[in-house]
């Protein structure tokens, strides 16, 4: 057999055992034990290959700025009322390079599939879409990015934003987002949003529902706009933390119209721990809508990384594979049953939300990262790092593993 190269020696989900991975032209040819060929080969040893994770909810353009912010109060509020001070100073050189710094971390993370959604409004003018989207084609050749022009602080109250959301949909954005609890209409918001979105056949991204109270909700707005726009398979929402609010029968009562219409969610435990629960001092609610819970009740779920060292989740490192260990270890789940669907929210289900079919399999692109785990459940469970990646055949980054000089 022809090959370009050979991974030998690999683990997957495909089968049991170790296996042997041919590429050739940017595509895997072959899956099996014991390939022979002439190609270069490349020994792991039995380690853990997978199709990479998926970024499903992150924020590019506002990374990185916790030096010009003051976080006194740690809510909500005051990180979109800092974050707003701050973007009107960016410049799309500060953007880019702060975003690179993120996408490259994210890259030798294993991470390549990202969606980044990206502010626009008068504060933020066009500039951090612009460098967004260098950043985009700058690392084509590691990390397929998805953008969202997102109007984070309102529409209704500033008709400049919705006339410039429509500029950036038509000059490269992938999809339109929306924050309707920022909105003083939320309703006429979310109208707003999908008109741009059905005027350039484009999905949708919420950010919805981010507070603790069940009964202050945009959700079923969202729901009817879904539906009457068919809309079903197009929607995902992000946050929704009043859910982790709810009895366990209430929620699955919603998370069954949410399935129902169609609708993705996606959870972002950095941020809604950091944020959530505020107002108590004692029995501080973990404020994470339970993802592998609502996944049981039909919805399309995923983890994601939110933010990165800013008013939001004033920490972080771009790395899925921590954010997995982090949301098992808050959900207190041990079962292996359960930490592989961990994974799969980090992975091949984030990537159907974002609308691509992200597995190893023959016939498919050589998109093939290496973590330092024997499978899927030692990855999560120890925050197993990235050892080599690979986008369509080339090679992305490598991590040699690290050696201890042992005197004896």
């Amino acid at each position: 057999m022809r090959t370009d190269f050979l991974l030998r020696n690999v683990q997957t989900t495909n089968q049991p055992g170790v296996i042997d991975i041919a590429i050739r032209d940017g595509l895997i040819v072959d899956m099996r034990h014991g390939i022979r060929c002439d190609a270069v080969e490349e020994d792991f040893d039995g380690r853990f290959a997978f199709a990479g994770f998926a970024d499903s909810h992150v924020h590019l353009d506002k990374a990185c700025i916790l030096e010009r912010c003051t976080i006194c109060e740690g809510t909500l509020e005051e990180a979109v009322r800092e974050t707003a001070k701050a973007k009107s100073r960016f410049t799309e050189e500060d953007v880019f390079e702060r975003a690179s710094s993120v996408v490259r971390q994210a890259i030798m993370h294993g991470t390549n599939r990202m969606r980044t959604f990206v502010e626009i409004d008068p504060r933020a003018g066009m500039r951090s879409f612009e460098a967004i989207k260098r950043v985009r084609e700058r690392y084509a050749y590691a990390i397929d990015i998805q953008i969202c022009a997102f109007a984070q602080e309102g529409l209704t109250q500033e008709p400049e934003t919705e006339a410039m959301l429509d500029e950036a949909l038509r000059t490269g954005a992938d999809l339109v987002g929306g924050c309707p609890y920022t909105d003083p209409r939320p309703e006429e918001h979310v109208r707003r949003i999908f008109d741009l979105a059905r005027k350039h056949d484009v999905d949708v991204d919420f950010h919805l529902d981010f507070s603790l109270n069940p009964a202050k909700t945009d959700l079923p707005a969202v729901i009817a706009a879904t539906k009457a726009n068919a809309y079903g398979g197009r929607v995902t929402i992000g946050h929704v933390t009043n859910l982790s609010a709810l009895a366990p029968e209430d929620r699955s009562a919603v998370a069954r119209q949410i399935a129902e219409a169609g609708i993705a969610l996606v959870v972002l435990p950095a941020t809604d721990l950091f944020l959530m629960g505020r107002g108590q001092t004692t029995n501080i609610p973990r404020g994470i809508t339970p993802a592998h819970l609502l996944s049981a009740d039909g919805v399309r779920t995923a983890v994601a990384t939110n933010n990165v060292l800013n008013p939001f989740t004033p920490f972080g490192d771009a790395s899925l594979g921590r954010m997995a260990n982090l949301y098992a270890n808050v959900m207190q789940l041990s079962r292996d049953d359960d930490i592989d669907q961990v994974f799969a929210l980090v992975s091949s289900r984030a990537a159907s939300i974002m609308g691509v079919d992200h597995q190893l399999r023959i016939g498919g692109p050589a998109d093939i990262v290496i973590l330092d785990a024997d499978d899927p459940r030692h990855a999560v469970r120890s925050s197993a790092p990235a050892i080599a990646g690979w986008k369509a055949g080339r090679r992305t980054f490598v991590r040699p593993k690290p050696i201890i000089f042992d005197p004896a």
